[in-house]
């Protein structure tokens, strides 16, 4: 019942994919035809598929004293580790000395099983398969006579070398983060848990680009529903090209109209590793270092990654000045519209007669210096991530005091009003979660209307209306407030607050159904008893 919601929903899509016709390989010019015995016949069909492109190397030689066989190697110079190739493929076909006795298909068996020292060798039989192996870094061998080839793993390359994240900076913990290379950020989880029911499964989405996606779970932990639901998603993707989780994490959400996140996205290994242990899912895409986590809920974006490394009375008070900093973030603009527009007697009365002499000379109502001060606000912000670093600082920084500044001198804003765009501003920054963080600056504006219109009452209607929608949201069936609501007691020890280590006992159980026990037996830490010999000492 849990996931009828989620599966009934995408039902009518999937009946009419089903019914439609088959579109893969449909922006894909190569042939489904099997290879060709003559070894020139494919090296030229290899040459006009790939349009002579230059960084597709072709390597003719002959094989075998013996045999004077003609055959060749190619790869796609950039995408292969060269030494492996010319030392672990093309040497020993070099220097190999064959049984005379072997027929044709024969010599290609040997050469399968004996040759190719590397790990990974794949029996090719036709083009579709073959591009697939070529332009994903593997070197393939052909013969002539043979109407197939050897696909040999030789993949390498340069990629960005490991370093510490730069969106989820820790102050305790592991420093580096994930990179581009699919291989090296699975290797990252593997050297966290080192079981065999940490099960991986690749597939290629994208018709034009063959991206490799994998799912990460672990077998026996995980709830068999969401890895369903997750398979069923990605396989239902029909798009030419994925250059980046965002292309995934858009078309397998739950719900595409809101502004919260229903998919969490990190590139650390051990939030990754984390959440594997919950019963989450992981989506690790080629050429992002971004791996997406599903399910998800609201408060785990609250969570940060040293709150499980640190002390549960220091997590907790952190916790607790991350939710107040999101509510300042999504409704202080709109508070200060309400109050000096609608409620002036609930303002201290000095505070309302300062905040009157400085409004004296400015001609615009509260909401529209709100407005105006929240938009060059985003520009600000907007031009210093868009800049180069050392200039971006500056841009923001200078642009925020000269343009503050001036404003005020200039009695087109009052004072307060730069204070609480500024309050604003820094809170949206203190979030741990962008994805939420940019959520509440949308909604915000949002409250800042309500707020000039109806003062109070409007601001608590958009928050009660919030709070039905998250509500409302599901998450790969999981409801997106749980384990508040639906409220779950014994989940209660990681949401708002956290409880010491040795209490985490059980799994989150919407997300986990089977092995919900996490530890057994009560491990609360206790001093040491006192021995006989400090007992006598005592008496």
């Amino acid at each position: 019942m849990l996931f009828q919601w989620g599966m009934s929903r995408q039902k009518k899509r999937m009946d009419v994919k089903q019914e439609g016709p088959d579109h893969s390989g449909e922006a894909s010019d190569v042939p489904q035809e099997p290879l060709s015995a003559e070894l020139a016949v494919n090296i030229d069909i290899i040459r006009q598929k790939t349009g002579e492109s230059n960084d597709v190397v072709i390597r003719r030689f002959v094989l075998g004293q013996e045999w004077q066989t003609k055959a060749a190697i190619i790869f796609v110079d950039g995408l292969v580790d060269e030494k492996n190739v010319y030392e672990f493929v093309l040497t020993p076909l070099l220097q190999a000395s064959f049984p005379l006795a072997l027929e044709e298909k024969e010599r290609f068996q040997w050469i399968e099983k004996n040759l190719a020292a590397v790990g990974g060798v794949k029996h090719v039989i036709d083009w579709e398969h073959l591009f697939l192996e070529l332009f994903s870094g593997e070197t393939i061998i052909l013969l002539d006579g043979v109407p197939s080839a050897v696909s040999a793993s030789t993949k390498g390359g340069q990629y960005r070398a490991v370093e510490e994240p730069q969106t989820q900076i820790a102050v305790r913990g592991p420093r580096e983060g994930f990179t581009e290379s699919l291989r090296t950020n699975t290797a990252m989880i593997r050297r966290r848990i080192r079981n065999p029911n940490l099960w991986l499964e690749t597939m290629q989405i994208g018709t034009v680009t063959q991206t490799d996606v994998a799912i990460m779970y672990i077998k026996g932990i995980v709830n068999e529903g969401i890895v369903k639901e997750v398979r069923e998603r990605l396989r239902r993707i029909d798009i030419d090209s994925v250059l980046e989780s965002g292309y995934i994490e858009q078309l397998i959400e739950d719900q595409t109209f809101t502004t919260f996140p229903t998919t969490y996205h990190t590139e650390r290994p051990d939030i990754v590793a984390a959440n594997l242990l919950e019963g989450r899912v992981a989506v690790f895409v080629e050429g992002t270092p971004f791996v997406l986590l599903a399910p998800a809920v609201f408060i785990q974006f609250f969570q940060a990654v040293e709150d499980y490394y640190a002390r549960f009375d220091i997590a907790t008070a952190l916790r607790f000045l991350r939710v107040l900093i999101f509510f300042i973030s999504l409704v202080a603009p709109a508070i200060y519209i309400a109050s000096t527009t609608f409620h002036q007697e609930m303002i201290p009365t000095q505070l309302v007669i300062a905040i009157a002499a400085q409004r004296e000379e400015v001609p615009f109502p509260g909401f529209v210096e709100a407005l105006v001060m929240e938009v060059t606000f985003e520009i600000l912000r907007e031009a210093g991530v868009r800049l180069p670093r050392a200039v971006g600082q500056a841009v923001s920084i200078v642009g925020a005091l000269v343009i503050g500044q001036a404003v005020v001198e200039a009695g087109l804003v009052s004072s307060a009003m730069v204070i609480v765009v500024s309050i604003t501003a820094i809170t949206s920054f203190a979030t741990p979660s962008f994805a939420i963080a940019i959520s509440a600056r949308l909604i915000l504006f949002g409250l800042m209307f309500l707020a000039a219109m109806f003062g109070f009452y409007g601001i608590m209607m958009g928050i009660l209306a919030m709070m039905i929608h998250l509500c409302s949201l599901r998450s790969f069936g999981v409801p997106y407030m749980s384990p508040l609501a639906p409220f779950i007691p014994t989940n209660m020890g990681d949401t708002l607050f956290r409880v010491p280590t040795w209490m985490f006992r059980e799994r989150p159980r919407l997300i986990n159904q089977k092995n919900i026990v996490r530890q057994s037996g009560d491990q609360k830490p206790e001093p040491p008893a006192p021995s006989r010999q400090e007992k006598g000492d005592e008496s």
